[in-house]
């Protein structure tokens, strides 16, 4: 598939150079500067290339939007139109000084994105893990128990391309729902960060939902 990265800091970075190296044609943009996406690509390999937003965007079949929240508006304007173009999300709806959510307990972030985004599909995905542990869950991604990657958005077609990325990263999509769930989802985010970055332990963490018991039992 080809696919933009609208934002190539250190999770869209990441992102983007796994999806190249597992095939897929990636453009990377916005970056602090040209010569950091150019350096981006060229360690990615294979026909991965940097451009800028509208250039991820034009004829992609999925962007990926990797910004701090303050920056979705002017990535996007730069973007253009995104048409029918899927637009998967890792945005966390957090204010500038990173320390709470700013849209929460009726609304999440992913909801209010999906009504700025009008007709343009939109998954929520990547953002419930740290950036730290995509290449290691890429290196083992032929392990039989993968660790779990939840999307949500409203729209299945969109949903079933998440996923397959999903699964190209290494991780096992697990459907969440309706971008309602951003609600949940978001804010149990704040808590993978605590357990990444501030209890003395490495930020290299994933999650895994298992099931127990016989299938139907409660």
């Amino acid at each position: 598939m080809r696919i933009g990265i609208l934002g190539s800091g250190l999770m869209g970075g990441k992102l983007g150079t796994i999806l190249a190296r597992a095939g897929h044609d990636v453009v990377f943009s916005y970056a602090r500067s040209r010569t950091k996406l150019v350096k981006l690509a060229r360690a990615a390999g294979g026909s991965a290339r940097a451009g800028t937003p509208r250039k991820a965007a034009k004829g992609a079949d999925a962007v990926i939007l990797a910004v701090h929240w303050s920056r979705v508006d002017d990535v996007l304007n730069q973007a253009g139109p995104l048409g029918r173009t899927i637009v998967i999300s890792t945005c966390l709806p957090m204010g500038g000084q990173d320390s709470e959510l700013v849209v929460a307990h009726t609304s999440s972030g992913a909801e209010a994105l999906g009504k700025k985004l009008g007709k343009t599909p939109l998954v929520a995905a990547f953002g419930t893990i740290p950036s730290e542990v995509l290449f290691d869950v890429y290196a083992a991604r032929r392990r039989k128990q993968r660790p779990t990657m939840l999307y949500y958005g409203d729209r299945a077609p969109a949903k079933k391309t998440a996923a397959r990325l999903i699964r190209d990263l290494g991780f096992e999509p697990l459907d969440a729902g309706p971008l309602k769930v951003g609600r949940w989802a978001e804010p149990m985010t704040l808590l993978v960060a605590r357990l990444a970055y501030d209890i003395g332990r490495r930020p290299e963490l994933a999650y895994r939902f298992e099931w127990l018991g016989k299938p139907g039992r409660r």
